[in-house]
């Protein structure tokens, strides 16, 4: 197992996966696009630091879903709008051993006999995760919902160019 001792969430990461190590404590599975890693703290962490990364915090960004779409049990947050990293939790993100999922990268999901869930991503990596397929299924709309609802408050709070020039000039 490769150990790193510092991680910001960037725009190839797919999943920060809860696990426990030798002594029980909570570490996490670094998933990205071309490679998989562990570091020694729990996935909110990593989440609220790479938030805090792009002058917010995992804090922050809750409210924010909170204000946007009215998501207030498991939200969607976005680390950064502009590199297009939305992640959603796949139990309360209070807790330690919540796994955060990309949601630009999930090509599928099924469910498995034990109730836990196989998510597929784009590269053909997967991860399994011990909810329902209904809850996955459900976080990835409510993702997309949000992703859409602020992308387009986004796109039409934009002047066109011709009044911000004006504005300038």
């Amino acid at each position: 197992m490769i150990y790193k001792k510092e991680y910001e969430v960037n725009p190839r990461t797919m999943a920060l996966v809860a696990g426990y190590d030798s002594q029980g404590q909570i570490i996490t599975e670094i998933v990205e696009y071309d490679q998989r890693f562990y570091l020694s703290d729990y996935p909110g962490k990593i989440v609220d630091n790479s938030c805090r990364y792009f002058a917010s915090s995992l804090e922050g960004r809750i409210s924010g879903t909170k204000q946007v779409a009215g998501f207030t049990h498991k939200p969607p947050i976005v680390i950064s709008q502009t590199m297009g990293m939305y992640f959603f939790p796949i139990i309360s993100p209070k807790r330690k051993e919540c796994t955060w999922i990309a949601h630009k990268y999930i090509r599928s999901y099924e469910g498995e006999m034990d109730h836990s869930t196989t998510i597929t991503f784009t590269n053909g990596g997967s991860i399994n995760v011990p909810v329902s397929v209904g809850m996955i299924s459900n976080q990835v709309q409510r993702t997309a919902q949000f992703r859409f609802t602020l992308e387009d408050r986004l796109k039409n709070s934009i002047p066109p160019n011709d009044v911000v020039a004006e504005n300038y000039a």
